[in-house]
């Protein structure tokens, strides 16, 4: 077979499988057992949940790297490259590796179907065996119980939130969205949750399974103040632990919250200058993610965010009121045709004065007159674009100095958004992290 290219390869999984989402472990099981796939690593904890995925895998990660062992993350969607889902030590992994990976599996994988989702995971796996880990960080990509990353079992369960997304999929309910992320927990391994009102799905699931429980509220829980935060918790023997004046995050502290709580339980060392210095230098693209722009002369603020349902608009439209610019905010706004349109854009009308609406690379995505007409029938004032990259050069150019420009909806949104950046970085047009 001729070498592919790390490109060629992506496409060749786009076409492998007749359907993007097809859920059910048999298919990953079968291949993992021809591919002599054990486990990614000693240690191996496992996240889910509606919102908050990525930042608390970083958070564990970080946390995980300062005590010097090796840890590989896997996470899904990616913005920018594919080698953003799979980190070892901290570094990407390459496309060599990634390709050597692919081959690996294509060759075990014989006639039986996998989808790109399927095949990506089973990658990771076989590099994070390679790579000798101490732990590995497992991001659920949907769900949970039929998802490919919950072949392995799981030393440690996460829940960040429980929402209804994905509903064609999850179900319309919290409770039936709560029942298939409850699908990762394993008997008598601690799970955990940092939503402090689990549908009774996932309390019954626990039971069934008899996992020590650590449920936000109850096991711990944060204090947020205006210059520093902290955090109460329980090691494995239940004895209380305790983080002062913590200085404040970019990310959102709830899942700095629930990783520490996870770490707590690993038996690590316990140093609470190195736990902050960790979790202050943990940084997640297009999370809350904040930058500088030098346009025509004009000093603009650009915040980032993937979010892109109800639960996560919520979330964002609190941090933008604790956060206000010197001027004024306007936003860039796409969304994918299966996304609650009105859940969405409702919890932020009052943090925006103007909003810029475009269409996403995508035959998923929504129109920008339909995203258009629902806001001006919500009393918004917006305009239409062409694609992301116009709608963000025409607020660049109608913001003042002191104006943030606020881009969220989707990962479509952001990645293009952050492909602009780059083009008109290597212009001249400079961008930095905010801080």
């Amino acid at each position: 077979m001729t070498q592919r290219s790390l490109a060629e390869w992506l496409a060749y999984l786009e076409r492998l499988h007749p359907s993007a989402i097809d859920m059910g472990l048999e298919r990953s099981r079968e291949v993992a057992g021809r591919l002599g796939l054990s486990r990614p690593a000693p240690k191996v904890i496992t996240v889910t949940g509606t919102n908050g995925k990525g930042s608390t895998c970083a958070f564990l990660a970080s946390l995980l790297r300062a005590q010097g062992l090796k840890v590989g993350v896997y996470s899904s969607p990616h913005l920018l490259r594919y080698n953003e889902r799979v980190q070892i030590d901290g570094q990407q992994a390459s496309d060599e590796a990634l390709c050597e990976a692919f081959t690996a599996v294509e060759a075990a994988r014989s006639d039986t179907s996998l989808t790109y989702f399927e095949m990506g995971t089973l990658a990771a796996f076989w590099l994070f065996e390679q790579a000798s880990l101490d732990a590995a960080v497992l991001e659920v990509g949907l769900g949970g119980r039929l998802d490919a990353v919950n072949l392995i079992d799981a030393d440690l369960a996460l829940i960040t939130s429980i929402g209804v997304d994905h509903a064609d999929w999850l179900g319309d309910t919290r409770e039936s969205v709560a029942f298939e992320k409850a699908g990762i927990l394993r008997p008598g391994m601690p799970a955990l949750c940092g939503d402090f009102d689990p549908p009774l799905p996932l309390l019954e699931r626990v039971a069934e399974v008899d996992a020590p429980f650590f449920l936000r509220c109850r096991d711990f829980d944060l204090s947020i103040g205006e210059r520093h935060w902290s955090w109460y918790g329980l090691t494995a023997r239940g004895e209380v632990l305790r983080l002062a004046d913590l200085p404040l995050l970019d990310l959102p502290m709830e899942n700095a919250a629930l990783a520490l709580q996870a770490y707590a339980l690993l038996d690590l060392p316990w140093d609470n200058d190195c736990i902050a210095s960790a979790l202050q230098a943990t940084k997640v693209i297009g999370r809350l993610d904040r930058r500088r722009l030098n346009w025509q002369g004009k000093s603009l603020t650009l915040l980032l965010d993937v979010g892109h349902n109800p639960h996560a608009a919520q979330f964002l439209a609190g941090r933008l009121q604790v956060s206000q610019p010197a001027g004024r905010r306007l936003a860039v706004f796409g969304l994918l045709a299966d996304k609650d349109l009105p859940g969405v854009v409702a919890p932020l009308l009052a943090e925006v004065k103007h909003w810029g609406v475009t269409p996403l690379p995508t035959e998923r995505s929504r129109s920008a007159p339909e995203l258009h007409g629902h806001l001006l029938a919500c009393a918004a004032q917006a305009e239409m674009h062409a694609d992301v990259a116009s709608a963000l050069q025409a607020q660049c150019e109608r913001a003042v100095e002191g104006d943030e420009i606020l881009l969220f909806g989707s990962f479509f949104c952001v990645a293009e958004a952050l492909m602009w950046l780059e083009r008109h970085a290597q212009e001249g047009v400079q961008d930095g992290n905010a801080g």
